[in-house]
């Protein structure tokens, strides 16, 4: 696990310094450059492509201001809009828009199941699944937290967040609906 959180670190901070309109193949240079292809190979393999896809596409909302009602990076996501907007965007499921019905929509897991691409909640305004989060790994996960602030990486052992924890939830495909099709 600590090697998915290291490998994952890496390329974050290879893709941050990396020009918005940087080519794949620049990309895969760098990444080989650095010995980190056959590592991301293997973390890929080892905690499920998906998983790992949705974590790299999560760390690319770092730093996306938080706006309520939100989901893009352009104008800014609340913490069900980047979920929603991250799952949709990297595996082409569509989520319900709000914590709760995520919460409803997805499958109850013991938080010593927890693997990265999971939801986490947190009950932050005195009702259940009042927020929720993306489980990356080492006990951390990343989230829009409320008005004022962005997109960021938590511990979940802060005592804020430990307080709050709501339980942790998988995606179950079956009751996800697919993205309706683009008129041709």
């Amino acid at each position: 696990m600590r090697l998915t959180l290291l490998l994952t670190s890496l390329l974050l901070a290879a893709t941050a310094h990396a020009a918005p309109g940087q080519s794949g193949d620049d990309m895969d240079k760098f990444l080989a450059d650095k010995g980190l292809l056959g590592k991301i190979g293997q973390v890929s393999q080892s905690v499920g492509h998906k998983a790992s896809e949705l974590v790299v596409n999560a760390m690319g909302f770092l730093g996306v201001p938080y706006r309520r009602g939100g989901n893009t990076a352009e104008a800014g996501v609340d913490c069900s809009g980047f979920v929603k907007a991250i799952y949709e965007q990297t595996i082409g499921l569509v989520l319900p828009r709000r914590a709760e019905q995520q919460a409803a929509a997805t499958q109850n897991i013991d938080k010593n199941e927890l693997q990265p691409g999971d939801l986490v909640f947190f009950n932050t305004m005195k009702r259940a699944f009042s927020h929720v989060g993306i489980y990356v790994g080492e006990g951390k996960f990343i989230h829009a937290p409320k008005p004022g602030a962005e997109v960021r990486v938590e511990s979940m052992s802060v005592s804020y967040w430990a307080r709050r924890f709501d339980g942790a939830r998988r995606v179950n495909n079956a009751a996800l609906v697919e993205p309706p099709a683009t008129p041709q």
